[in-house]
């Protein structure tokens, strides 16, 4: 069975109600029940995590990397410091997909830069939370499996 993880990096936790402007309104247990759907859907093991540490954000990395799961990782704002997320991307030979829900590279120039970017399959931003959808779709696609008949929404 394919097993994907869904790694949330820092204020991820605050969706829905962290400057919903940039970030939508939907929140992170909205956008996991949609994921489980599609992943119920698609025969997939979903993991889904959330931190504002970098330490648990690297270690669950390595575990999900090291057992062959997929990875949808948006590291929010470690995307743009965290060599150490860089590293156990690529140390622990993980197929992983950043995702965003906002465009980063219209937002401030610091958010133009990805550390983890490299070491990805791909990179997917600016969708809201379809971001998500679509990161897990892809990652489905590059594990071997087949995409739901459904489009995303």
């Amino acid at each position: 069975m394919i097993a994907i993880h869904v790694l949330n990096g820092p204020n991820l936790n605050l969706l829905g109600r962290r400057e919903p402007g940039i970030y939508g309104t939907a929140t992170l247990a909205e956008i996991e029940r949609r994921l489980g759907e599609r992943a119920a859907a698609s025969g997939v093991a979903l993991t889904a995590r959330q931190s504002n540490h970098e330490g648990d954000l690297v270690g669950w990395v390595q575990e999900a990397g090291l057992a062959g799961a997929g990875i949808l990782l948006n590291a929010g704002a470690y995307t743009h410091t965290s060599v150490a997320l860089r590293d156990a991307i690529a140390g622990s030979g993980a197929t992983a997909i950043e995702i965003h829900l906002s465009n980063v590279h219209a937002r401030e120039d610091f958010r133009h830069h990805s550390f983890i970017a490299p070491v990805c399959a791909g990179v997917i931003c600016g969708f809201g939370p379809v971001s998500y959808l679509l990161g897990f779709d892809a990652l489905l696609h590059l594990l071997g499996g087949r995409s739901p008949a459904t489009p995303p929404s």
